[in-house]
C-alpha cells in the first residue's frame, strides 16, 4: 500500500511540474493610433500550449480602428465613413456606415462632381479566425447589407460587398495578429517549437471578447525545465 501511494504522489507531483500556469501578462499596443490594453494568460506543457487573449479594450476601440482603414473620400467615386462598429464574441461584426457615390463630368471646361446615391447603412459580416502558415487568419462572410431604396439596390448590385469584407477581415486580422503575439508572454525561444493548431473567439462574460488559442509544443522535458526555469509555477 505505501508502494502504491508513493507511485501515485510521484504521478501527480510530475503532473504538476511538467504544466506551467503563465502569469498574466498585461501590455499595451497601438493600433491605428489607438493605445489598447492587451492582458494575455495561460498554461504551457512540454507538449502542449493553451492561451487566452482578453480583447475588451479592442471592442472599445474598434470604431476608430476600423474607420482608420475604411473611411475613403474619392472626389469622383466612392465616399465612405465608419459611424460605429462593434464586434460580439460569436465574431458577428456590425457596422453603421455612411455611403455615397459620385460621379465627375466636365462641362465648360470644368470639372463637375455630383452625387449619384447615398444615405446610412448597415453591413453584417460574420468573422471566423483560422490557423494558416502557423498565423492567426480570419475568414469573412458578409451576412447582410441593409439600406432603403436605390442606396440598397447600388450596394446589393455592386462590389461594396466584396470590397469591405476583404477589408474588415485584413483589418481585423491584423488587430488580432499584434494582440495576440505570444513572443512577449512565453518564454525565450519556447515560440520557436510552438505549432498553432486551433484559434477561436470565446465570450469572457458580459459579452467581452476573448480570443483562445490551442497549438503544440515540441520540447523534451529537459528543455522545458530550462526554458522555464526561474518561472513560477
Amino acid at each position: 500500500m505505501r508502494l502504491a501511494a508513493g507511485l501515485i504522489l510521484t504521478v501527480v507531483c510530475l503532473a504538476q511540474t511538467d504544466t506551467l500556469q503563465l502569469p498574466p501578462l498585461r501590455t499595451s499596443i497601438v493600433l491605428e493610433g489607438q493605445p489598447v490594453a492587451i492582458s494575455i494568460w495561460g498554461s504551457v506543457s512540454p507538449a502542449h500550449l493553451s492561451a487566452t487573449v482578453d480583447l475588451a479594450d479592442f471592442q472599445e476601440h474598434l470604431t476608430p480602428i476600423l474607420a482608420a482603414q475604411l473611411n475613403r473620400s474619392d472626389k469622383c467615386g466612392e465616399r465612405l465613413t465608419v459611424q460605429k462598429a462593434a464586434l460580439a464574441p460569436s465574431g458577428l461584426l456590425t457596422a453603421n456606415v455612411h455611403y455615397e457615390h459620385f460621379g465627375c463630368a466636365k462641362a465648360f471646361g470644368k470639372e463637375i462632381s455630383k452625387r449619384l446615391v447615398g444615405g446610412d447603412a448597415v453591413v453584417e459580416v460574420n468573422l471566423t479566425p483560422t490557423v494558416a502558415d502557423n498565423r492567426i487568419g480570419m475568414d469573412a462572410e458578409v451576412r447582410k447589407i441593409d439600406a432603403d431604396g436605390s442606396l440598397g439596390e447600388a450596394l446589393h448590385s455592386g462590389s461594396f460587398g466584396d470590397s469591405i469584407r476583404q477589408k474588415i477581415a485584413a483589418n481585423i486580422e491584423s488587430s488580432v495578429r499584434k494582440s495576440a503575439d505570444l513572443k512577449s508572454a512565453l518564454p525565450a525561444g519556447m515560440e520557436n517549437v510552438l505549432t498553432l493548431r486551433t484559434v477561436r473567439f470565446a465570450d469572457g462574460g458580459s459579452g467581452r471578447l476573448w480570443l483562445a488559442m490551442e497549438g503544440e509544443l515540441h520540447l523534451s522535458a529537459e528543455q522545458f525545465q530550462i526554458l522555464t526555469k526561474g518561472i513560477n509555477r
